[in-house]
């Protein structure tokens, strides 16, 4: 007697094996692409944010221009055009939370440091080693100020404090402003 659409069970068997097989490479491959494809988008990220720019933006106080110099650079240092030390940190923002839009950026405060405190910086930078001068000393020859008006307020006071935070009103919404870097 012959029996139609019947297959012996050792080979339904092998069959049920190779199709679990092949779906559980499948999902494999799937899995190992997926954590591929993760892993370069992790490592994008990574190469876009890269090391500390070594970059800062400052600002020229006599000839009133921004100018790039070094981010390690202790303020005040030589301007643009000689070698008269006037050259202030600049913190620029962007207002409409767009960094690269060079039209929307503007500079939020200027900063440098009293000769005591800068002294110590630059000795403290040459040798590795931290500033002898305590914080709250060092919070009163740390110095900003807006760039309309060139009036110096010790960090330590409220003036100074208000400078400083202003610019955590001026982005999109009321929200605060993007910084921005060269």
């Amino acid at each position: 007697m012959l029996v139609v659409g019947s297959q012996p069970a050792a080979l339904n068997s092998t069959m049920a094996d190779h199709s679990q097989n092949f779906y559980e490479r499948l999902k494999l491959a799937g899995t190992l692409l997926l954590l591929g494809l993760a892993g370069y988008l992790l490592y994008g990220f990574w190469q876009s944010q890269g090391q500390p720019l070594d970059k800062a933006f400052f600002y020229d106080l006599s000839e009133k221009k921004l100018f790039v110099a070094s981010r390690t650079s202790i303020p005040p240092i030589p301007g643009i055009n000689n070698s008269e030390a006037d050259g202030v940190r600049a913190v620029v923002i962007s207002t409409n939370g767009q960094a690269a839009d060079k039209t929307s950026r503007r500079i939020a405060y200027l900063e440098t440091y009293g000769p005591e405190l800068r002294a110590q910086m630059v000795a403290a930078q040459a040798t590795g080693t931290s500033p002898e001068m305590g914080r709250e000393a060092a919070m009163a020859q740390r110095l900003v100020c807006r760039p309309q008006e060139l009036k110096w307020h010790a960090m330590n006071t409220p003036e100074a404090e208000q400078i400083v935070n202003e610019w955590l009103a001026l982005g999109p919404g009321g929200g605060p402003a993007t910084l921005c870097s060269p």
